[in-house]
C-alpha cells in the first residue's frame, strides 16, 4: 500500500500532531521535502509533504500565509510539516486558519524530530512500496509464464492476467478480429473496440495507446505484439483505475510472452509457406501426386475437395485501370492474407497463401470461410474507392468502381489435375479485375460475361486504330464507304444479298467495294483470321474507352 499522511502520524519516533485536516490523511505521499523559500512551487511535483520552519515567511500573517497555503495547495501539494520551537515557539494560528480553510493537512514537527528523520521515514516505506510491487510484478510473471506454456496457452494467460489486473484483457490478431478474452463477457467489449485496435495497428510495433470505453467506466490500454513494420496482434487490458507499478509489470510481462507466442508463430507460417510454395510449384507443373504426398497433412484436406485458385496484386492508387501495377507497397496483400488466415482459423480450414513479388497466389475451399474473408475483403476495398459493393460482397456484370490498393482474380471451382488451368482462368480474371478497377472478378463472371469490354484496352484499341486507318482515309476522300460496308458484310456472315440490302445498295456495288478493301489492305477476305481480326477491330473502335 502507498505511505499516507496518517501512517506518518501513527509513526510513534516521528511524535507528530495534527493541527489541520484530519479528514485528509490518507492521502499517499510520494516523498516529503524541506524548502524555506516564500513560494517553492517551481519545485515541487505534487505528492509531497513539504517541511518548513517559516525562517523566511510571516506565518503570523493571516494574508500572507492564506496565499502560501493557497499555492502549494494548488500546486498539489499534499500537507505542510511545521518545525515548532525554531522559529516560532509554537505554529501561528494564523497558518492553522489558513490551512483549515484549504483543507490541507497542517502536521506539528516537534523540536526534538529532524526534517531528515521524516524524509527517511518517506522514503524507506516508498522503498518498500517498490519492493513489493516489484516482487508482485516478478509472481506475475513466473505466473503468467508457466500460464503461456500451458495447454490452453494465450486464453489461460489472458485468465490469469484478468484476475492480477483486477479487470480483463482481450488477444486480437494480425487482422484485427479478437480471438480470446477473459472473462468470457469481454469479448464484446473488446469487440467495440476495433476501430482503435485498427488505428494501433498502422503504427509500426511496439506501440501503445490508452483508450476510454464509451459504454462502461473502463480505462482501456492497448499494446501492439511483434517486432517488424507490422503488428502481429495486439493486447486489451481493462481496468477500473490508472494501472499501479506491479499491475504494470504484469502486462509488459504479457506482451513480451504473447510476442514471442507470435514469433514463434510467425516462424512456423514461415516455414509453411516454404512448403505451400513447394506444394503450388508441383501443382503448377502438372504433378498433382507429387504435390499431394508433400502437402502431407497439412495442406492434403484442401486438395482433396474443390479449391479455387486466387491471384492477387496491390495496385498504386494513382494506377489507371487496364495499366500494370507500378509497384505499389504489398501492405494491402498482409491484410488480405491476415484477414483470410483469421476466418480460416476460426473454422478450422485450410489456406495456401504465397507471395510472388508483388503478387499473392493462394489456394482457397471453394465456398469456405477463407473465400467468403476475401469477397468481404474486396467489398471494403470498394466501398472506401466509393464504388457500390454488390449483394453477399460479389461484383456484379459490368458494374464499374475502383477497387483502390486492391485487385483479385478468383478462378471457378477446380481439383489438383487442373491447377494450372486455374492459374491462367486466376490471371485472366485479375487482368479484367485490373482493367474494371474492380477489387475482385471471379472466373465464371469473366466467361458468362461479353469479350467485348476487354476491348477498350489501350493497346488493343492501338492495333485496331492502325489496321482500319487506311480503310477510314480512303472514305475521308467521298470515294466510298469501305468502313461501314465492311461492318455489314461481316455482320451477315459474307452474305451478299442480306448485306447489301442493310446498306440500301446493289450486291455488285458491295462486291466492288469488298475488292477494295482488299486492295487497300493487302490482305484477302477470304481468310478467317482476317476476318477475325477485322471484326474486333471495327468491335475495339465502337467500345467506348474505359467501359
Amino acid at each position: 500500500m502507498p505511505h499516507t499522511l496518517a501512517s506518518l502520524v501513527n509513526h510513534t519516533a516521528l511524535k507528530l500532531t495534527v493541527l489541520a485536516g484530519e479528514d485528509r490523511l490518507n492521502v499517499p505521499v510520494r516523498w516529503a521535502h524541506a524548502s524555506e523559500l516564500t513560494d517553492p512551487v517551481p519545485y515541487m511535483e505534487g505528492g509531497e509533504l513539504l517541511l518548513i520552519t517559516a525562517l523566511k515567511l510571516d506565518a503570523e500573517d493571516a494574508e500572507t500565509s492564506r496565499r502560501y497555503v493557497r499555492r502549494v495547495a494548488q500546486a498539489g501539494v499534499v500537507g505542510l510539516g511545521f518545525a515548532i520551537g525554531v522559529n516560532y515557539e509554537d505554529v501561528p494560528q494564523a497558518l492553522v486558519e489558513a490551512a483549515r480553510l484549504e483543507g490541507l493537512p497542517l502536521l506539528g514537527v516537534p523540536r526534538r524530530t529532524p526534517f531528515i528523520a521524516i524524509s527517511k521515514a518517506v522514503s524507506a516505506a516508498v522503498a518498500a512500496d517498490q519492493y513489493r510491487a516489484v516482487t508482485a510484478g516478478f509472481e506475475a510473471q513466473r505466473e503468467l509464464t508457466r500460464a503461456a506454456l500451458s495447454a490452453e496457452g494465450p486464453a489461460e494467460l489472458l485468465a490469469r492476467l484478468a484476475a492480477h489486473l483486477d479487470g480483463w484483457a482481450a488477444l486480437y490478431d494480425a487482422s484485427g478480429s479478437v480471438v480470446a478474452a477473459a472473462p468470457d463477457w469481454a469479448a464484446r467489449r473488446a469487440a467495440r473496440l476495433a476501430d482503435d485496435v485498427g488505428r494501433l495497428r498502422e503504427r509500426p510495433a511496439p506501440a501503445s495507446s490508452v483508450v476510454s470505453d464509451t459504454d462502461g467506466d473502463d480505462r482501456v490500454e492497448l499494446q501492439s505484439l511483434g517486432t517488424g513494420r507490422r503488428a502481429r496482434g495486439v493486447l486489451a487490458v481493462g481496468t477500473g483505475a490508472p494501472l499501479g507499478t506491479a499491475e504494470r509489470y504484469a502486462v509488459h510481462s504479457a506482451v513480451a510472452l504473447l510476442t514471442l507466442t507470435t514469433e514463434r508463430s510467425r516462424a512456423l507460417q514461415d516455414a509453411e509457406q516454404r512448403l505451400g510454395a513447394a506444394v503450388l510449384k508441383m501443382l503448377l507443373a502438372g504433378e498433382p501426386d507429387h504435390a499431394r504426398a508433400v502437402a502431407g497433412r497439412l495442406y492434403g484436406g484442401l486438395l482433396d475437395a474443390p479449391f479455387r485458385m486466387m491471384v492477387a496484386e496491390s495496385v498504386a492508387a494513382e494506377d489507371a485501370p487496364g495499366t500494370v501495377p507500378s509497384g505499389a507497397a504489398p501492405a494491402v496483400l498482409d491484410e488480405l492474407a491476415d484477414a483470410m488466415d483469421s476466418a480460416a482459423a476460426r473454422t478450422g480450414e485450410a489456406v495456401l497463401a504465397v507471395p510472388d513479388g508483388s503478387r499473392l497466389i493462394v489456394l482457397v475451399a471453394d465456398g469456405g470461410a477463407a473465400a467468403g474473408a476475401c469477397a468481404e475483403f474486396a467489398a471494403l476495398a470498394e466501398a472506401r474507392s466509393g464504388a457500390q459493393p454488390p449483394a453477399r460482397g460479389r461484383p456484379a456484370r459490368g458494374e464499374e468502381g475502383r477497387g483502390e490498393g486492391l485487385a483479385v482474380g478468383l478462378s471457378a471451382p477446380t481439383g489438383p489435375m487442373a491447377a494450372a488451368n486455374a492459374y491462367r482462368q486466376g490471371e485472366q480474371a485479375l487482368y479484367v479485375a485490373r482493367r474494371r478497377g474492380r477489387a475482385l472478378v471471379e472466373h465464371e463472371d469473366v466467361a458468362a460475361g461479353s469479350v467485348l469490354p476487354l476491348l477498350a484496352d489501350d493497346a488493343v484499341r492501338a492495333f485496331a486504330d492502325g489496321l482500319l486507318r487506311a480503310l477510314r482515309e480512303h472514305d475521308a476522300t467521298g470515294r466510298g464507304d469501305l468502313v461501314a460496308s465492311l461492318r455489314a458484310w461481316l455482320a451477315r456472315h459474307g452474305q451478299w444479298d442480306a448485306a447489301a440490302a442493310d446498306l440500301g445498295v446493289h450486291r455488285h456495288t458491295l462486291r466492288y467495294r469488298m475488292r477494295r478493301v482488299e486492295e487497300i489492305l493487302g490482305r484477302s477476305l477470304d481468310d478467317a483470321d482476317v476476318r477475325m481480326e477485322l471484326w474486333l477491330a471495327l468491335k475495339a473502335t465502337s467500345v467506348p474507352p474505359g467501359e
